[in-house]
Parts: structure tokens; C-alpha cells; sequence
């Protein structure tokens, strides 16, 4: 998909024109972007860890004592604001116990991706009582996924620089393990079905209570046949203009993964830019993935930040240009000999960015 196609397939095309801001007039708007990271737990030891390296915002993953609960209370929500607090960490978004990026064959609670009701019903009114008790608790949003497939990669890793080790994904080399999930074909109307339906029961209270909901396209994209069956309509920019234009609300976006929507791009280092301006300047963008690949749609690397195809310098002046003003966190960094966990790799990539916003900060 080149940049020509993607203006041409928006109704927006000639808007986003005048919507480019030249680099002195974008040096003046103010930086409102935080570094942050969703890497769990969230317990002591992992928020001081979070301090120590200068991440002061993030995506919190509160302690539920009832398992078969699938919503925080307002006082284990505070309970974990609280404990964060204590070591200078702000908990800006949350994630519920489920609509994770999981295999439907290994989800324990997939009603509403398999469209299964009343089961489905069931579960959206416990995501409806956690956004409520966001709200009460002061937690402006909520990330998490419409998933069928997970996370799909190749079995084999890359050997990357140093001893390094790099997530992998050759469509041509792929090997499902079954031909079909247990959701059976999916198709592309089927899909929009299943995610209509929860927007429009969700949305509503979201608006209500001020949440953001923020959702996370499907990575990577596949092609238009799909993979095990399932269409994965979230695997395309076209596709998340889509999504984000069911029940319009400026509390309604996304979890803007920019690895993965690089992943659904032919050339990400010269679309993305374009990509970004298209869902920064509409106010859809509610978390940054900042991670790179290298590579293309069908075959790419995970890299770390300054070795991939995207130039994260050029992205991030988008994302100022757009007044994007949450989080940017790394994501899916490599692996490591003697690094569990990626703790390493997740400092290295909290210094990169934390340096980009400070090099922007001093541009003001």
C-alpha cells in the first residue's frame, strides 16, 4: 500500500492536506507525549523498576482476588493507584482480565469474540462495571483487544546485533498448527458483526463515564484469505478507519500499536508518517505502541527503535505535530541471554524515547 493509495482510499484525502504541518510549525506546538510501558506486573518491585529508569506513566494490571471476576474494584483499582503512587508512577490506562491478544484456542473467556450469547452479554456487562469503576477510581482508559488469533509468528527467531534474538513472521513459511480455531471460519461480515455488537453495547457506557476505549489492530495483518479461517479485518489501515468510525465518540479509538500497523504496510518508513497523521489528527489515537520492524506486510523483524525501517525521529515529531498527548511505550523488544523478562532490552528502549521527547522539549 503506497502513500498515493492510502490518501486515495480515505473520504478525507483532501483534508489531510491542509492538515500537514510544515517541521517550524510543528516545533512550536507544545510536547504533551509521556513516556510509559504496559509490562507487567504491576507489584512493587516492577513499579520501582519503572522508576528507576524515568517511566513515571503507565498501563496497570490491578490485582483481582476472585478469578472467576472479571472486572477490578474500585479498591483494588485504588489499591494499585496507590501503591504506585508511592514510588512516582501514574497509572494513565488499565487492562481487564481478558480480551487480551490471546489465541482463541487458549482464551478462557471468549464469549464476545465468538459471538456466544448470552455468554457474551455476560461478559460485556462485567467490562461495562469496570469502566464505571475506572471512573470512580480515576483511571482515564482501558486498552484490549478484538482477537481471534493472538499474536501470530513464525516458530524460528532471528539472530539479531550482540546476542540478541528478534520476534520473526514469514507468511510464506507460516504453519498453523490446526486448520481452523474453534471459532470455525470467520469471515469479514461475520467479524464486523461480533465487533459492532460490542461497540455498541460498550461505547455508550464509555461515553457515559469518560473511559477511553482503546483497541489494538490485529497483528500482524494477513492476507485477504485469512489465516486458520479468520479474516482479520483489524489488519489493515483501512480497516481501523473502519473501526474507529463505529459509533463515532471521543471516547472510542485505539491502542495504536505502530509496529503493527507497520507490519500491514508494503513501505512502513515512508507510509507510516501518513498513517499516523491520519488517526493522530482525528483524536483516535489513545496509547502508542513505539516499537520498529524491519521489513514489510507478510515478512519483517521486530528490531530495537533505532535499527528499524521506521525513522522513530520523524514519527515522533508526527505524533507532536498531531498534539498527541498520552503515552508512548515500548513493546515486544528483543531477547537476550541473561535478560528475563526483556528488562534489559526495555531500559535501552526507555532511554531511546525518553531522549526523543527530550530532544523535542528542547526544539520548543
Amino acid at each position: 500500500m503506497n502513500r498515493r493509495k492510502f490518501l486515495a482510499s480515505s473520504t478525507a484525502a483532501a483534508a489531510l492536506a491542509p492538515q500537514t504541518v510544515r517541521p517550524a510549525a510543528a516545533a512550536s506546538k507544545p510536547v504533551l507525549m509521556k513516556l510509559g510501558c504496559q509490562s507487567s506486573p504491576t507489584n512493587e518491585t516492577h513499579v520501582k523498576y519503572f522508576a528507576r529508569y524515568g517511566v513515571k506513566n503507565i498501563c496497570g494490571y490491578p490485582t483481582i482476588s476472585d478469578r472467576e471476576r472479571l472486572y477490578a474494584t474500585v479498591d483494588e483499582l485504588k489499591s494499585m493507584k496507590d501503591m504506585c503512587a508511592k514510588n512516582g508512577v501514574s497509572v494513565d490506562c488499565v487492562a481487564p482480565p481478558f480480551l487480551a491478544s490471546s489465541h482463541i484456542d487458549r482464551t478462557a473467556h471468549g464469549a464476545i469474540m465468538l459471538a456466544q450469547s448470552p455468554e457474551r452479554d455476560r461478559e460485556i456487562d462485567q467490562l461495562n462495571t469496570m469502566i464505571k469503576n475506572c471512573a470512580a477510581a480515576g483511571i482515564p482508559s482501558i486498552k484490549y483487544n478484538m482477537s481471534l488469533l493472538g499474536v501470530v509468528r513464525t516458530g524460528s527467531r532471528t539472530p539479531g546485533r550482540g546476542d540478541a534474538t528478534y520476534s520473526t513472521w514469514k507468511f510464506k513459511e507460516a504453519k498453523p498448527n490446526t486448520p481452523l480455531t474453534k471459532a470455525g471460519p470467520v469471515n469479514a461480515d461475520q467479524y464486523w458483526e461480533r465487533i459492532t455488537y460490542f461497540l455498541e453495547k460498550v461505547i455508550p457506557v464509555a461515553n457515559e463515564y469518560k473511559v477511553r476505549m482503546a483497541c489494538h489492530p490485529h497483528d500482524p495483518g494477513m492476507p485477504p484469505e485469512g489465516y486458520q479461517g479468520i479474516n482479520t479485518v483489524l489488519g489493515t489501515p483501512d480497516g481501523l478507519k473502519k473501526f474507529v468510525s463505529i459509533k463515532e465518540s471521543p471516547y472510542h479509538g485505539l491502542n495504536f500499536c505502530q509496529g503493527t500497523v507497520s507490519e500491514m504496510l508494503q513501505d512502513p518508513g515512508k507510509e507510516i508518517l501518513d498513517v499516523i497523521r491520519y488517526f493522530g489528527s482525528r483524536k483516535k489515537i489513545f496509547n502508542v505502541h513505539f516499537r520498529n520492524i524491519r521489513g514489510k506486510r507478510d515478512d519483517f523483524l521486530e528490531v530495537f527503535p533505532d535499527e528499524g525501517d521506521v525513522d522513530f525521529v520523524k514519527a515522533i515529531q508526527v505524533y507532536r505535530e498531531v498534539g498527541y498527548p498520552y503515552l508512548l511505550m515500548p513493546d515486544h523488544v528483543p531477547n537476550a541471554p541473561g535478560d528475563p523478562g526483556g528488562l534489559q532490552s526495555f531500559a535501552f528502549a526507555y532511554g531511546y524515547i525518553r531522549g526523543l521527547i527530550q530532544s523535542l522539549e528542547h526544539q520548543s
